[in-house]
């Protein structure tokens, strides 16, 4: 079963990102990335009752690691994950 996961950037500055992530654009919860310490913090859970909230918030957490690493902390407006 692939699973889709939409991320939108709701906030940036030079200490964290906070990006709104999710299914689609009805069903979303929200993650912080502190950029500093390199911690995140779940906002909102996206309360799928089909897929646990922890395996959205790894997805999220694993996209935001990833463009840390790829693009040299740019974050993107909107970017994706399949699992």
């Amino acid at each position: 079963m692939a699973v889709y996961v939409k991320m939108i950037k709701k906030f940036e500055d030079e200490k964290r990102v906070v990006y709104q992530f999710g299914p689609d654009e009805e069903q979303m919860g929200e993650i912080e990335f502190d950029k500093e310490k390199r911690i995140f913090n779940i906002l909102h859970q996206v309360n799928d009752p089909g897929i646990s909230n922890q395996a959205y918030e790894n997805w999220a957490s694993e996209q935001i690691i990833k463009i840390m690493f790829r693009n040299n902390g740019q974050f993107p407006d909107v970017t994706s994950v399949e699992k």
